[in-house]
């Protein structure tokens, strides 16, 4: 039979194709909240689609047959888009409200929120009144308004309104046209997708929290629900304490740092943000040192790609040198025989888990060393995932166990061990550089775009297989790290105000190669158009001992072992 083919008029209907292959019809031109929101059923509201392979909001129109898939707050897209939106109806609120002061979305904190800086104290009633015309614009429903500009209007209205930031972000970019989001009279540059209208908005709350104000918000894994705010002053602390080393080198922003790289300032700004992170790697040996006759080990603990082991080992050079021989132990060789892994929701292996970890050997190990006495340490083989013999091991009386490994807040993990006998480090890159006060840096994005590029240096990972076990990784952090970081006696913050300059070159190809039509694309995309906004720097320019160096390669700590430099 032959497939016959005529001419004929544009249907004015249209179809799409969800994934659970379902498929809808209207109208050509039809809006994606027309098509999904209140049409299908989800365990989460509907805050946008992926269409054809490519992130799209609900404002954006079907004009031709697509596979869509809906984006929910259960996603971490959607997740974004709403925390996104519902910045923009905090800073929308707080202008009206309080002209005269300033507001700085600043850092997220693990129960689900971002800790807010202003730049005058708020009192209390201050905050439930924000809170309470924040609600009144939820109630309101009122759009945000999608617009793309020229940059130069854009610009011109950033000095307007006093963006300081904002205008020196702007004078950097590419593009000729920026997309701006208004709502009422404000607009405002939002560094990614919107919600529809503020009506989305229904779950979020304030705290006073100090001076300033936390801004708490759903976690994916209950999406409409919101959790207790609980204290975290030690975070703070390590937050004002980069702030200040921010104000230090003159650079509040990203417009700030291309500033100082385009007036030729890039080796000034590197070696001070190191000899800033040296001080505070010494004062913490320092810490430990005052303490020797009752330390014994020190536990350093942390997400993925926070720089541990390069901090250990400077660490380790910093107790040298007063004196102190570092005993470094990895807790990856106590891990139990893959058979006896604990596996997760998904039917993976939960290598994360503190199951996955020989506790019990690691106590007696560690008491054994602790008490002078000889003991025969494990050496984990990953290839047949067992736990085999290692070497005999002795300890002295001036020497400091060093425990290097991701449970090391976690009071379960050395139930055996007095804990006036520990030190606990909690490090991570815990960035405060933000593109401008209303469009944070997530410290998330950091440490992924590290990890992008060290596996792909040493891992032979492509971009693509480190996404997309990203979300695996970021579970065991927020179930086996964030709830403990507390715990820690000091923090360390590994992030450097330069890093996205000298990752973004390394990055961006790796990025460009994740295959089109990926879930894994859209991350890549995302993170392509935020390492965009920085201007590129050298790696020749890091110093050979940094953090950095773990990432990007050439570190003259890969092979130091302060065990081996002890025994010589």
């Amino acid at each position: 039979m032959t497939n016959k083919i005529t001419q004929t008029r544009l249907n004015p209907r249209v179809q799409i194709i969800l994934s659970t292959g379902e498929v809808l019809e209207g109208d050509r031109g039809t809006t994606i909240e027309t098509f999904l929101v209140g049409k299908i059923d989800t365990e989460a509201p509907i805050v946008g689609a992926v269409v054809n392979g490519e992130l799209r909001e609900l404002t954006y129109t079907i004009k031709m047959e697509s596979k869509v898939t809906p984006i929910t707050m259960g996603d971490a897209d959607g997740m974004r888009f709403y925390r996104r939106s519902l910045t923009f109806l905090l800073a929308a609120a707080f202008e009206e409200l309080f002209p005269d002061n300033q507001l700085y979305i600043d850092h997220s904190v693990s129960s689900g929120g971002y800790f807010c800086r202003v730049s005058k104290n708020i009192r209390e009633e201050d905050v439930r009144r924000l809170e309470n015309r924040m609600r009144e614009l939820v109630e309101a429903d009122l759009p945000f308004k999608r617009e793309v500009v020229p940059l130069g209007e854009a610009i011109e209205y950033a000095r307007s309104r006093g963006y300081v930031d904002k205008v020196r972000l702007l004078a950097y970019r590419k593009k000729p046209t920026l997309v701006f989001y208004r709502l009422g009279e404000l607009r405002q540059y939002h560094h990614g997708y919107m919600v529809p209208s503020t009506g989305y908005l229904k779950w979020f709350s304030l705290v006073k929290t100090y001076n300033d104000i936390t801004l708490c918000f759903p976690r994916r894994h209950r999406p409409t629900e919101l959790q207790s705010t609980p204290e975290f002053p030690k975070l703070l602390s390590t937050f004002r304490q980069y702030g200040d080393w921010l104000n230090k080198l003159g650079i509040s922003s990203v417009g700030a740092l291309n500033d100082a790289i385009t007036e030729g300032r890039s080796r000034e700004v590197i070696l001070v943000s190191e000899a800033l992170q040296e001080r505070r790697i010494s004062e913490i040996a320092a810490e430990i040192a005052a303490k020797q006759e009752r330390i014994r080990l020190v536990l350093v603990a942390g997400p993925s790609s926070s720089g541990k082991t390069t901090f250990s080992k400077r660490l380790s050079v910093q107790l040298l040198a007063r004196g102190i021989s570092p005993f470094p132990i990895e807790m990856d060789n106590f891990f139990v025989d893959r058979d006896k892994t604990p596996i997760d929701e998904t039917g993976e292996f939960d290598f994360e888990s503190l199951g996955a970890v020989d506790v019990d050997r690691l106590n007696k190990n560690l008491k054994t060393l602790i008490s002078g006495e000889k003991v025969r340490l494990p050496q984990y083989d990953f290839k047949r995932g067992l736990q085999l013999e290692g070497e005999e091991a002795q300890i002295s009386s001036n020497q400091i166990i060093i425990l290097e490994g991701i449970h090391g807040l976690n009071p379960a993990l050395l139930p055996l061990i007095p804990s006036d006998q520990t030190y606990r480090v909690y490090t991570s890159a815990l960035t405060q550089l933000n593109l401008d006060r209303y469009n944070r840096v997530s410290t998330t994005d950091t440490r992924l775009i590290r990890r992008i590029v060290r596996d792909a240096a040493y891992r032979g990972y492509t971009a693509s297989e480190t996404i997309g076990r990203w979300e695996s990784v970021r579970r065991g952090e927020k179930r086996y790290i964030f709830p403990y970081q507390e715990n820690a006696d000091v923090h360390f913050n590994s992030a450097l105000v330069y890093e996205s300059s000298v990752l973004g070159p390394l990055a961006e190809p790796l990025l460009r190669q994740v295959p089109f039509g990926t879930k894994e694309y859209i991350e890549a995309k995302r993170l392509l158009v935020f390492i965009q906004w920085f201007l590129p720097l050298d790696t020749e320019l890091i110093p050979d001992n940094s953090i950095m160096r773990e990432f990007v390669g050439g570190s003259i700590l890969r092979e130091f072992s302060p065990w081996v430099a002890t025994e010589e």
